[in-house]
């Protein structure tokens, strides 16, 4: 049949436009089918294995047990991979291991306790939903308890020192009232009374024999892994230079034993901003500090 001119014209176009649809149809599936093998050769999540043997404070860990097993299994993956919580960790833990390790050996705590502040508040001046706050997550009634003073100008769950050596307190007294480090661990996340109670109710005096809440469960176990993966960070692919690590900071410290009535004022004086005074003093936590008493108080200045 012989074709119009026009429609001739319309059918090539046609033809052209499918050809090329069918074309790029094909090419797209193409690329599709190299990526995904790509993808399935390269991209590649693996299983962790749990170390032969674990110990916290010394006590060593039954990973022989089922239970056990798995409550750690659990908690190695999911710090493992979290990789950016992870590397951040690391590099807080550069700058704040230094200042509570010698609190901890000073006071005759073990050092495995350092991973117990990580996983109170990834070592942040940080406040939990129930009121607890600074890097040992104290409540106002436990941190005045063990000698941290708190009010509305002075909070010293802010100040690391003196909150390291208030959680050395409690975690003195757990051990004597129990006679374990790791159930002494425990009974900061659950309270000693909380803890007690539990032990007299299930007549055992093992963490690791013990049913308890969710959180509590995983208390322990989060402590071991976070231990585990930063005494050994390459073996679970933590990757960095010490020049990624954020520095311990450099200053010196005054003492004050009067009122101060603007710390703007005092930190124009001594060439500061009020931010970078609020940064190295974080318990203080009004514009003004009263002192009514002649308290002495020690204020790090940066170097």
């Amino acid at each position: 049949m012989k074709m119009n001119a026009g429609i001739k014209g319309v059918a090539i176009a046609t033809i052209i436009a499918i050809s090329g649809v069918l074309i790029f149809s094909r090419t797209d599936k193409e690329e599709d089918k190299q990526y995904n093998s790509e993808f399935k050769n390269e991209y590649a999540v693996y299983a962790i294995p749990l170390p032969e043997q674990m110990d916290f404070a010394g006590e060593s860990v039954p990973l022989n047990d089922p239970d056990i097993h798995e409550r750690i299994d659990r908690e190695l993956h999911v710090n493992t991979y979290w990789q950016s919580n992870g590397l951040l960790t690391f590099k807080r833990a550069h700058k704040y291991f230094p200042i509570i390790e010698p609190i901890l050996a000073e006071n005759g705590v073990p050092d495995d306790f350092k991973y117990l502040a990580v996983i109170e508040s990834g070592l942040r001046n940080v406040v939990s939903p129930a009121g607890a706050a600074g890097y040992w997550q104290f409540m106002k009634t436990s941190g005045r308890e063990f000698g941290l003073e708190i009010n509305s100008e002075v909070d010293e769950r802010y100040h690391l020192e003196k909150a390291t050596v208030a959680a050395c307190k409690y975690l003195l007294q757990a051990k004597e009232k129990f006679g374990s480090w790791t159930l002494a661990a425990a009974s900061y996340n659950m309270g000693m009374g909380g803890l007690n109670k539990q032990l007299t109710r299930q007549k055992e005096d093992d963490y690791y024999d013990l049913l308890l809440n969710s959180e509590t469960s995983r208390y322990v176990m989060r402590i071991l892994a976070l231990k585990e993966i930063m005494e050994h960070p390459k073996e679970y692919g933590f990757n960095f230079r010490e020049k990624d690590l954020y520095p311990i900071d450099k200053v010196k410290v005054i003492t004050i034993d009067t009122a101060v009535t603007n710390f703007a004022d005092f930190a124009q004086e001594r060439g500061l901003s009020y931010k970078t005074l609020k940064y190295h003093n974080p318990w203080l936590r009004q514009t003004y500090l009263k002192n009514t008493t002649g308290k002495s108080y020690q204020i790090k200045l940066p170097e």
